[in-house]
């Protein structure tokens, strides 16, 4: 077992130098923790990059290479379990009626068990919606479980 090591320095300082050393380890501890935050903000960004590409550009043949085998769907209050391919159409005539004038993913996020999500905004001329997308990691790929859209 490592022990930390103690350095005695003879000086009327050496309160400070104590001090001093133990403001820098928790400056570093902090540092560590915002980099750890920051990867892990950046690699939901990066699972959720194509996806929301896909919503922005109103493309649900895109979106549903994104999709789960099935996928609960909320549209408009409308709640169903589609498969894929349903989800697919349901989506095409979604995009069609409500034609995509902007898209941002607004915040992310994980919960304990490994489910990501994403928060986003939607907008089709004057409508706006919100969106949420969670996200399960399947095989190694990220796939969407559910997903809702919600008119403000």
């Amino acid at each position: 077992m490592n022990m930390p090591s103690i350095q005695i320095f003879p000086s009327a300082n050496y309160g400070i130098i104590l001090e001093m050393k133990s403001a820098m380890k928790r400056e570093h501890l902090f540092l560590g923790i915002l980099l750890l935050i920051g990867f892990h903000s950046q690699a939901q960004q990066t699972i959720f990059a194509s996806m929301k590409d896909a919503v922005k550009a109103g493309d649900a043949k895109d979106l549903a290479t994104h999709f789960h085998t099935s996928i609960d769907l909320n549209l408009e209050g409308e709640v169903n379990t589609y498969s894929k391919t349903q989800a697919e159409f349901v989506l095409r005539d979604f995009f069609k009626k409500h034609t995509p004038t902007e898209f941002s993913i607004v915040h992310t996020g994980s919960s304990k068990g490994g489910l990501q999500f994403a928060i986003g905004k939607y907008q089709s001329g004057t409508d706006s919606y919100n969106v949420l997308m969670r996200v399960r990691e399947v095989d190694k790929v990220f796939l969407i479980h559910e997903m809702s859209f919600t008119k403000e």
